[in-house]
């Protein structure tokens, strides 16, 4: 019995440490999988720092960012995500990685297949550094649009096995099945293709314009205007430009001092779940729950089961003669005609005089009386009596009766001319 209580105690013993190192790792796995805020940024307690990590599953929102979709990123108001594009080139894209560092920030970034090839130790650290890798076709054409499908699914899936020859054997894990076509060229058979493969496009909410030739204070006033603008999204910027590399500091300083925070996005697996989200939330302005026009369910559209009961009444329903159409007394009361529905609406029950009552009252006989007008004053008769009649002796009329006069004695004096007819005494004018 001794050596049975040993062994038991001895067993609980064992298990009780096996306990305490499984809890004690699941603790660091999850302390590892936090993301590094301000206050855990080494060396920098001022640091912006990454606030969340959303996982989001591609096949359910194949296509975000509103500068070109409906959709963009679940975020939460005054959140940012910070994408990266055309990398990796050493001289720059280290530079960027360095500061991302030093402020404990993650990214995400899409490659192109040929800077891939080139430097592909760029690639690594970046998977090294805890930044999420998607792709960016493998020559970066601008012509995405417009090339032939064949052509740009080889771009599409040549950029991914150049990627993923540079991660080297756990490509696989690493590579997020993310893309951004190339100056977001957008074309139907090109998304199809990727949606296809269970591939998310990306487009952007807000770009700060750092490939054009402008300098590195205008990328910054360009990035923080529409950031603000917007409240929150995707920034779109280029981590091979030197101007990027300037800006960045400054830009994410003032992210920092406005209340922004830094969000990274990693793609769904079988062992991590899509953060849950609402369907509204993958909206960039969801519609108010406080404004009631928003809210309003949409009409429905109606269609009859039995659209034979509201057929058209026939020539025989009417009786007239020289084309006039007058209805029967009984006009569907054929024999042998189906009853329809209409023929029930045509009997109107007769109403009781109370029924009447009730539902008609009578006008009192005080909304016909006509109030009786005031004494009439000599003021009101004034302004009330028509107006006389214009003299006779206007002009127009004094010339149409001169004209009628001078006529009338020129017709009198040729019927006096005329032979045979006696001489007038008078003269033509008058006495």
């Amino acid at each position: 019995m001794a050596d049975k209580a040993q062994n038991e105690g001895r067993r609980r013993q064992r298990a009780g440490l096996i306990g305490s190192a499984l809890s004690f790792g699941l603790l660091i796995g999850l302390a590892a999988a936090q993301p590094a805020s301000a206050a855990d940024c080494p060396g920098n307690p001022d640091a912006i720092g990454t606030s969340r990590t959303i996982v989001v599953d591609p096949r359910q929102h194949p296509r975000i960012g509103t500068m070109q979709y409906p959709e963009t990123l679940p975020l939460r108001d005054h959140e940012v995500v910070l994408s990266f594009d055309d990398g990796p080139l050493p001289r720059n894209s280290d530079k960027i990685l360095a500061i991302l560092a030093s402020q404990c920030v993650k990214a995400n970034f899409f490659l192109i297949g040929e800077m891939a090839r080139t430097y592909p130790e760029g690639v690594r650290k970046l998977v090294d550094a805890g930044h999420t890798i998607g792709t960016h076709t493998q020559t970066h054409p601008l012509t995405m649009n417009r090339m032939p499908i064949e052509r740009a699914e080889a771009e599409i899936d040549d950029g991914i096995a150049s990627v993923k020859a540079a991660l080297g054997p756990d490509a696989d894990k690493s590579l997020a099945p993310f893309f951004r076509i190339p100056g977001l060229e957008r074309a139907t058979a090109v998304e199809n293709y990727l949606a296809s493969k269970g591939i998310q496009i990306w487009s952007a909410d807000f770009p700060a314009d750092d490939w054009r030739h402008i300098s590195s204070q205008r990328v910054y006033d360009l990035a923080i205007q529409r950031i603000e603008a917007k409240g929150k999204g995707i920034l779109l910027l280029h981590d091979i430009q030197a101007r990027t590399v300037a800006a960045l500091p400054r830009i994410l300083a003032t992210l920092k001092e406005k209340g922004y925070h830094i969000v990274h996005v990693v793609p769904a697996t079988p062992d991590r779940p899509a953060t849950p989200t609402e369907p509204q939330e993958w909206q960039l302005r969801p519609p108010s729950e406080t404004v009631a026009v928003r809210r309003w369910p949409e009409v429905p559209n109606f269609f009859f089961a039995n659209a034979e009961a509201f057929a058209a009444p026939a020539w025989s329903d009417f009786a007239g003669s020289s084309g006039g159409l007058v209805p029967r007394a009984e006009p569907f009361d054929r024999p042998g005609r189906r009853a329809l529905a209409r023929d029930r609406w045509a009997v109107v029950p007769p109403l009781s005089a109370q029924g009447v009552a009730n539902t008609l009252p009578i006008p009192a006989e005080a909304v016909f009386q006509i109030p009786e007008l005031p004494h009439p004053t000599p003021e009101t008769v004034a302004l009330l009596a028509p107006p006389e009649p214009r003299p006779a002796t206007s002009a127009g009329e004094a010339i149409f009766r001169r004209g009628k006069a001078e006529h009338s004695r020129g017709k009198q004096a040729a019927k006096a001319r005329k032979p045979g007819h006696a001489a007038s005494t008078t003269s033509g004018r008058g006495a």
